[in-house]
């Protein structure tokens, strides 16, 4: 399984897709784009035929950048990533993150495709694919973004677990714009394996995050909750942010009109925390203390056998 690791040794559930994959999806989009430039082509040069040698080289050169150029990315805009090549391949474009791509993302990769796939027969991409480890072309490096395989079998995954149900709610009216998605991935990455985490540097690496991520927003993380529950509660309402932002919806109460929306996606969509095993939280307003320290502060002794703390990084110790 290949897998994208962070510089905490996390992996992350994503694909790569390489270049035998990545090269065919190319070229289906080039013989779809290639064929609609010639009907093109061919309809105004019919049209056209009592125009000047001018006018007409002008409307060709526009065709070409319109068709060959502009539909590319026009399509990967609209379809967060997905051309008809990549639909065929089961590929995806995404930020390096994870998330779906924006206008952004699709121009610097079209822009920068018609050098080395077009211009140089897509020499300089294969020679780009190949020597990233991540298979990416110089498009993705410079876009932040990676094509991933959608269509995996299904196995043993590590997913970020739910918030608690009392903070349902709690962040709608946070301001996320400022948080990078370097951090946003920290996060997820840290929710999908703090079980695996020893107690005590999974709760300090969670009071770092958590840290950040206020620092981030401008709003102290409340009292009383846990920081890998405030880390959880935070990134369900990005990740419903970045659904409705994909997905279409009016914004909702809190946010500024085009913000992203903190109401949930359509039911036809995926959420965007998948089930994960039950993680038990401390009701609100229980003593939040790390692992191993009681709430006076005093060190602990180490735990015997049947007081050992539960291994999710979630809950202090009563």
């Amino acid at each position: 399984m290949s897998e994208l690791v962070t510089g905490e040794a996390v992996a992350l559930e994503l694909r790569p897709a390489r270049l035998p994959s990545r090269a065919l999806a190319v070229l289906l989009d080039l013989v779809v784009a290639v064929a609609v430039y010639v009907a093109v082509t061919v309809a105004l040069t019919a049209a056209t035929a009592s125009l000047d040698v001018a006018a007409r080289t002008a409307l060709a050169v526009a065709v070409f950048v319109l068709v060959l150029v502009g539909g590319p990315i026009a399509v990967e805009t609209l379809s967060h990533g997905r051309s008809l090549g990549k639909m065929a391949c089961g590929l995806r474009v995404v930020r390096d993150d994870g998330g779906p791509i924006r206008f952004r993302h699709a121009l610097v990769r079209g822009l920068i495709g018609v050098v080395e796939i077009l211009m140089t027969l897509g020499v300089i991409a294969c020679v780009a694919s190949l020597v990233s480890e991540r298979g990416r072309r110089l498009g993705d490096v410079f876009a932040g973004t990676l094509v991933v395989r959608e269509r995996v079998p299904v196995g043993p995954t590590g997913f970020p677990p739910p918030p608690p149900p009392w903070l349902a709610g709690r962040f709608s009216a946070l301001d996320l714009s400022a948080v990078p998605d370097g951090l946003w991935l920290a996060v997820r990455q840290y929710l999908a394996r703090m079980q695996q985490l020893d107690p005590r540097v999974g709760w300090a690496m969670a009071e770092r995050l958590a840290s950040d991520v206020a620092a981030r927003t401008g709003t102290p993380a409340p009292q009383g909750v846990p920081p890998a529950a405030y880390l959880a509660a935070v990134l369900q309402e990005r990740q419903v942010r970045e659904a409705r932002r994909a997905f279409g919806g009016g914004a909702a109460p809190g946010e500024a009109p085009g913000a992203p929306s903190a109401v949930a996606p359509p039911p036809d969509r995926p959420q965007p925390l998948p089930s994960a095993p039950p993680v038990a939280y401390p009701p609100p307003g229980s003593p939040v203390t790390p692992p191993g320290v009681s709430p006076r502060g005093s060190a602990r002794p180490p735990a015997g056998p049947r007081d050992e703390p539960p291994a999710t990084g979630f809950v202090p110790p009563a």
